[in-house]
């Protein structure tokens, strides 16, 4: 996957379009993502014997990759991700705009 844990996206699709939030969870068999923030859906909990309480909880549902655009931190616009090779023959993650290393 291009997108990575930790990695801040914009939403450019759905209801929280022109939203950015940062990666929370990657879900690779789906091609699905969580994203702190966004596509928030209430869920109704019954109490637990445990002690947990029951309630309305507020619970982050999975966004797909299409629906996101990676925001480069070297020129901070939106962009597609490429890879490249180093000199000593690593494989890292690019920017498409500005061409700078990501990580």
């Amino acid at each position: 996957m291009k997108i990575k844990k930790g990695d801040i996206v914009l939403v450019i699709s759905g209801n929280y379009k022109g939203k950015k939030g940062k990666v929370r969870e990657i879900i690779t068999k789906d091609k699905r993502l969580v994203i702190e923030g966004i596509n928030l859906r209430k869920v109704h909990k019954k109490p637990v014997k445990t002690g947990e309480p029951g309630g309305i909880l507020e619970k982050e549902l999975p966004v797909s990759l299409s629906n996101v655009k990676f925001i480069c931190p070297s020129c901070g616009e939106p962009t597609r991700v490429g890879f490249m090779f180093l000199e000593d023959k690593k494989k890292v993650r690019c920017c498409k705009k500005c061409n700078e290393v990501i990580e």
